[in-house]
């Protein structure tokens, strides 16, 4: 009898393996079609600038949406003590965001950049565009291997895997993809791992839907909104998450490579508007719907106790919660739907890992290689070595996953705080290097140093301040330093540096304004019910 069972578990894991295999399959295929095009370094970082806005702004999303956050918001909803639908805060100023980022990626992309560092260059000096270049390839780096390491462990847990195993899983097929075919293949699988990811959670809340009684739900879940300035040691209430929030993702979006990138490769400024538009108007969907899961989970959690009680522990002996969702697949959910349903997890880890290692390499080659090769080189040679850097990346990626145990959890806690220390800063260099005239590369340098140094004195003597309000503090000591060190630019420099700061279409604006009170009205009427 034993023996029987265990050939039937062999079968049932093996159409699981089968639907895994066969998507796998499919991505290396279509990468194998699409690097036929590629003949240069523009067409793989940025696909030729042939894409439409519509894939472009599904694909920022998909690395937004990813495993991180199909697994966080459920578990921070549904079961973190303090946590709850106070999660969809983080939305609010995602339109307002990009509605900034209007006015600064448009005067950028006049530019014809493929990293959005080169701006620097241009408007300040190179040393100025290798600082922020730098930021940029430790934080995502690092932050890269934390992702494969997190990922990794989810599909060792459902597959029944070993961790180097987990990681081969993920990364072969990523890596594949991801050098032949660059920016192509990341966008086009980018889209069809969204519309899996969004098809797995739509399933799971129809199952969970049928499962249970919402009325069991906890009141205290149900509040989407706290009125805190966050001065007080509250990090998450709505002021901190709407100002700093707006820094935050005008940072993300506007100058983190993994983002702007997409931005940078749209065919037209009208369609640089459009992903700006679309990403403000349905990336709150989706989040929403990663509530409503944890929502779900929480109530069927009191009615089948099993579900807490199965979740492996973390080093200091507690429940990982991060973890809820994929042993609920794995408790209720059927062999071929499991596989189905880690597809979609799969596709998720991916989304985030290859925009990633495109961004590293792009800006790896366009910021600190290109400058070395001749004007006159064979383009062929440039996107060999952005396809080498790639490899490189992913190497350097997988090797800090596998550290990542070994470092202490307050480390990886703070892996985002460290990100919103540098954020505002950043942005305000950029935003300096487009707007200001008369400012120069040393000031420049100085403003950025003392804004850091700004965020450094309030993270430590100033703890019960959230660190959301690092991202405007750093955003505003910097640009101030900026604004008033610089000089008066004679009127010849002054022309002949100019940029066109045209507005962006008069449509736009409105359209996101709109968005925002959307979300708003969405957050009221939930926390009324």
């Amino acid at each position: 009898m034993g023996k029987f069972c265990l050939k039937i578990r062999c079968v049932l894991l093996a159409l699981d393996w089968a639907v895994i295999c066969a998507y796998l399959l499919g991505l290396l295929a279509l990468s194998f079609y699409l690097s036929r095009n590629q003949n240069s370094a523009a067409d793989y970082f940025l696909g030729g600038r042939r894409m439409s806005p519509s894939a472009l702004a599904a694909s920022t999303i998909a690395t937004q949406c990813s495993t991180n956050s199909l697994l966080g918001a459920p578990a921070f909803v549904g079961f973190v003590t303090g946590g709850g639908m106070i999660w969809l805060q983080y939305e609010l100023a995602v339109p307002l965001a990009m509605l900034a980022l209007l006015w600064l990626m448009l005067p950028a992309r006049r530019y014809g950049i493929t990293s959005v560092y080169e701006i620097l260059e241009i408007r300040l000096g190179r040393h100025t565009r290798l600082t922020a270049a730098a930021c940029f390839l430790l934080f995502r780096g690092v932050a890269t291997g934390v992702t494969i390491y997190g990922s990794a462990l989810v599909i060792s847990l459902i597959l029944e895997l070993d961790m180097f195993a987990a990681v081969l899983l993920i990364m072969t097929g990523t890596l594949v993809y991801d050098y032949l075919a660059g920016m192509s293949a990341v966008v086009i699988s980018d889209v069809i791992q969204l519309i899996l990811l969004i098809g797995a959670v739509v399933f799971s809340l129809l199952f969970i839907g049928d499962q249970i009684d919402w009325q069991f739900l906890a009141v205290e879940r149900k509040q989407t909104l706290i009125n805190d300035w966050g001065f007080t040691g509250q990090d998450y209430g709505f002021w901190p998450m709407l100002i700093g929030g707006i820094f935050l993702y005008a940072a993300y979006y506007g100058c983190d490579q993994s983002q702007a990138q997409r931005i940078l490769a749209t065919r037209s400024e009208t369609d640089t508007a459009k992903v700006l538009l679309w990403n403000g108007i349905f990336r709150f969907p989706i989040v929403l719907m990663y509530c409503f899961l944890g929502l779900g989970l929480a109530v069927l959690a009191t009615q089948d106790p099993l579900i807490v009680g199965a979740l492996p522990e973390t080093s200091s002996g507690e429940k990982n919660l991060n973890l809820v969702f994929p042993v609920f697949v794995l408790r209720y959910f059927e062999p071929g739907f499991i596989g189905l349903i880690m597809v979609g997890l799969i596709a998720a880890s991916m989304s985030s890992i290859d925009s990633a290692l495109n961004s590293l390499s792009a800006v790896t080659v366009e910021d600190f290689i290109r400058p070395h090769f001749a004007p006159d080189s064979d383009p062929k040679k440039l996107l060999l070595t952005g396809r080498l850097c790639t490899l490189l990346w992913g190497l350097f990626a997988v090797i800090f996953a596998f550290q990542v145990e070994h470092i202490a959890p307050t480390v990886l806690e703070t892996v985002n705080k460290v990100g919103s220390m540098v954020n505002g800063p950043l942005l305000a260099l950029i935003c300096s290097a487009v707007f200001l005239r008369g400012l120069t590369q040393p000031l420049a340098l100085l403003a950025f140093g003392l804004g850091l140094t700004t965020n450094l004195l309030v993270a430590f003597y100033l703890p019960a301040v959230s660190w959301l309000w690092w991202n405007v503090v750093g955003f505003v000591t910097t640009s101030f330093i900026a604004a008033v060190a610089r000089k008066s630019p004679h009127p010849s420099a002054e022309a002949a540096g100019s940029i066109d700061l045209s507005p962006p279409p008069r449509r736009f604006p409105p359209l996101l304004l709109t968005a925002f009170f959307a979300i708003l009205g969405v957050c009221l009427a939930l926390q009324a019910a």
